[in-house]
């Protein structure tokens, strides 16, 4: 199974610059539990952003660049492996960019979204395709000092 995991505002804003425009911890630590142990697929330039592999985690990196290469990612040039994630028991987990989530659009079957209840300045935007998906869980994120945005932690699964 294919599944997406990404924080958004009220703008489905995702990126500011290659970086977060916010600062939540209750929302990294929800990726963390949502995507331990599981494999985690993203672009180059997501890589990048953050410099190093996720551990505990299977950290596979798709790039047009066939030269590209570091150390504990797996590097994929094609969408080849698509169809075999999507019949897998296994989930395996998108995390971005914008243009990774547009183009494994098609596959996905779940999306984990936190949405931040503000807007942020940015340049990089989450397709507007919700309308084709029910939320089947909800849940309100702690508020804390360390915690200041307003967010919820929702689940999607593609409508029927």
């Amino acid at each position: 199974m294919i599944s997406f995991v990404v924080a958004m505002d009220e703008n489905r804003l995702i990126g500011a610059a290659g970086d977060l425009p916010w600062r939540l911890p209750n929302d990294l630590a929800h990726f963390k539990k949502t995507t331990m142990g599981a494999p985690i697929v993203m672009g180059r330039k997501t890589y990048e952003s953050i410099g190093r592999p996720l551990p505990g985690r299977r950290n596979i990196v798709i790039t047009r660049n066939p030269t590209f290469q570091a150390e504990g990612i797996e590097v994929l040039t094609d969408f080849d492996h698509v169809d075999e994630w999507q019949q897998s028991e296994e989930e395996f987990f998108v995390i971005g960019g914008a243009e990774i989530f547009q183009q494994f659009l098609p596959y996905v079957e779940r999306m984990y979204i936190t949405v931040i209840h503000e807007t942020f300045k940015g340049d990089t935007y989450f397709p507007d395709v919700l309308d084709d998906w029910v939320v089947v869980d909800e849940q309100k994120g702690i508020i804390d000092e360390k915690n200041v945005h307003e967010h919820t932690f929702l689940t999607y699964e593609r409508k029927k």
